[in-house]
């Protein structure tokens, strides 16, 4: 029998980086994303073409993508690899652009008190935002992914609403966004509302367009993530390390841990493809640049003898 497969985009070197308070230089974020390929990785979300005043820590992000780019020309790194950043405007598009990228992604958030925070606009303002940027990627035939934050849970206003959830993710899609990442940003949800919600979006659209990006800030995200994967969520987003947050919400500490989550998909015989042995002792290296403790789990103890 087939096993089951799953895709897993890394975020570690955008959402993984962005809430730190150090600012990793690009050398570093190289030698990261060679080991994360070199562990099978070949989606990755490399960084972010924000302002660097608002986030200093995405400061670099064209030169990564250069360096990355040179590397495959080089055959260093291989060929298929799928990397993409944040562009929140027409102007990050077309920096994008101007880098090479095939991918990139737009976010926006199912609260209006956190995308005021967040992008300094209404949801309706970041959605007329989106249309020359997906008009400027159809163009170039670059595909766009969408993120939409606070789909659960806000730091602000509370509990969100899947009646509020489920229209701006299929508008999200019936603009061009090949996919949708549904976050829970401050990692606040429970099985429970993961369940409704996609269950929600499942009746609407199906969910093969829809990726689940869960934040461990309650200790939930592993419990949250199996109950999208029961529903038939086959795509999560996730961090070497368990690095992560966001700069603009109070208490959302880190993403889901890439080493938790290849872990326990191993023990269910799931194929994510990518070689957890390879990841582990990327530990000294992440706690040396980011100067602190790193939050997964496995990273920290190691695998049982005989895994």
């Amino acid at each position: 029998m087939a096993k089951t497969k799953v895709r897993i985009v890394e975020m570690g070197l955008r959402d993984g980086l962005q809430n730190e308070k150090v600012s990793v230089s690009v050398e570093d974020r190289l030698r990261l994303t060679t080991s994360l390929v070199a562990a099978g990785f070949r989606e990755l979300e490399i960084g972010a073409f924000v302002s660097a005043k608002w986030v200093p820590q995405m400061a670099g992000t064209k030169e990564l993508i250069q360096q990355i780019l040179v590397a495959q020309g080089s055959k260093k790194l291989p060929q298929d690899l799928r990397l993409s950043a944040l562009v929140p405007n027409e102007q990050g598009m077309r920096d994008a652009v101007a880098a090479g990228l095939p991918e990139v992604a737009v976010f926006t958030a199912a609260s209006e008190s956190f995308t005021k925070a967040n992008i300094n606009c209404t949801i309706e303002e970041s959605f007329e935002r989106f249309v020359p940027v997906l008009k400027m990627a159809k163009s170039r035939k670059i595909k766009v992914r969408g993120y939409l934050s606070c789909s659960f849970w806000c730091p602000f206003e509370g509990r969100i609403a899947p009646a509020t959830v489920i229209p701006l993710a299929l508008r999200l899609l019936e603009m061009g966004c090949y996919e949708v990442s549904i976050g829970d940003t401050i990692g606040a949800a429970s099985p429970a509302e993961i369940e409704k919600l996609f269950t929600g979006l499942k009746a609407k659209a199906g969910l093969r367009k829809f990726a689940g990006h869960f934040h461990d800030t309650r200790g939930q995200a592993l419990a949250n993530l199996h109950a999208a994967f029961r529903l038939g969520v086959r795509t999560f987003d996730a961090s070497v390390g368990g690095l992560g947050g966001c700069p603009y919400a109070p208490g959302a500490k880190g993403n889901v841990s890439t080493e938790d989550v290849l872990y326990s998909f191993q023990g269910m015989n799931v194929d994510t493809g990518l070689d957890l042995g390879a990841l582990v002792p990327l530990r000294a290296h992440l706690e040396t640049i980011v100067q602190h403790q790193v939050s997964s789990r496995v990273a920290q103890v190691g695998l049982p003898k005989g895994f």
